[in-house]
């Protein structure tokens, strides 16, 4: 019975006939309730592996009294952050047995927010988490209702909904600290779009480790994530020439600020150093090959559907405030000391 009979899909009754147990028992052990031996547990679990059997989804709905379905609400998922995180927690999601809707915002502002909450409400998911990036998205947080469990990805420091987030000060503590490592006196930085929480997060982390260091921070150059205001930005850096190290806030913009330097004539990195931030798939690939901080998107998905899962489960479950993951600094080939 490797399959049920003529191609039909196997059923409950199947796995219990299989097992020699009762259709009950079998319920039992899908649902993790009831006084099952281990013994007993082991022999359904096969039995359920021999058949294929899957256990149809509103039925277990109905069961657990949950849709077994949770939202994402996000905004522009071009974005290689957002993206990425919505690709982690999906993927988390789904090995934990849920099924996820995802709403995206056409705008990133409480209006939104409200309103994407509302619609994923009414598809009656059983939790949501909300990536929010924008500063103007933070107090929309707070507004948001106590009957649906939600989680925050990348929120800022606000604690009334909790928070799972990359630490983006210690990743740009790290590039900082790399860069000066070499021996630069100082680290230009350019920075993110200032309405977004990760942009000013690692700009404070910049001027943390520059300050921990004695040094005064430069100027900040301001970009919008994007390559060409890096090559903006690059132009105006390979005018001044007592610029060495230069931190971007994003691999795109640190694509950009390359190749404005390579147009002026101005060496990377035995000129000017450059460490990025995202380490995304192309940044192996740049000329040079991008020295950049990693965010791990698969361990924020994974920890984000963890804490919402406790949330759904145990109503009585109090989560942390904040819970961080570290990021790490991949060393390459664009950054080195100052030319002496």
């Amino acid at each position: 019975m490797a399959e049920a009979r003529s191609g039909r899909s196997a059923t409950l009754a199947d796995v219990a006939r299989l097992a020699g147990v009762s259709a009950m028992t079998v319920s039992r052990v899908l649902n993790d309730r009831g006084n099952v031996s281990d013994s007993t547990r082991i022999r359904v679990r096969r039995a359920i592996d021999q058949v294929r059997y899957r256990p149809n989804a509103m039925a277990r709905s109905l069961v657990l009294g949950r849709s077994q379905t949770i939202g994402v609400v996000t905004f522009d998922t071009a974005q290689y952050g957002p993206g990425s995180a919505v690709l982690g927690i999906e993927r988390a999601a789904r090995e934990r047995g849920y099924g996820v809707t995802i709403t995206v915002m056409e705008r990133p502002d409480h209006d939104a927010l409200r309103s994407a909450v509302l619609s994923l409400n009414d598809r009656m998911v059983d939790g949501m988490v909300v990536i929010a990036p924008f500063t103007a998205m933070a107090g929309a947080l707070r507004d948001l209702g106590r009957g649906t469990p939600v989680v925050a990805a990348e929120a800022g420091h606000q604690g009334e909904v909790p928070i799972v987030g990359i630490d983006q000060g210690l990743g740009a503590r790290l590039a900082t600290r790399h860069l000066l490592e070499f021996g630069h006196r100082t680290v230009h930085h350019i920075a993110g779009p200032a309405d977004w929480i990760e942009s000013r997060l690692r700009s404070n982390g910049w001027r943390a480790e520059l300050s921990e260091h004695g040094v005064t921070a430069p100027p900040v150059l301001d970009g919008d994530w994007t390559a060409k205001s890096g090559y903006d930005a690059g132009l105006r850096l390979a005018d001044d020439g007592s610029v060495t190290a230069v931190f971007v806030a994003n691999d795109q913009m640190a694509l950009g600020l390359l190749h404005a330097l390579h147009e002026r004539g101005v060496r990377v990195p035995q000129d000017v150093s450059v460490v990025g931030f995202d380490d995304t798939p192309e940044s192996a690939f740049f000329l040079p090959s991008l020295t950049t901080v990693r965010q791990d998107f698969a361990t924020l998905g994974e920890v984000a559907v963890e804490l919402l899962d406790r949330l759904v489960t145990d109503a009585a479950y109090v989560a942390e405030d904040r819970l961080l993951i570290d990021p790490t600094l991949v060393v390459r080939k664009s950054a080195g000391p100052p030319a002496t």
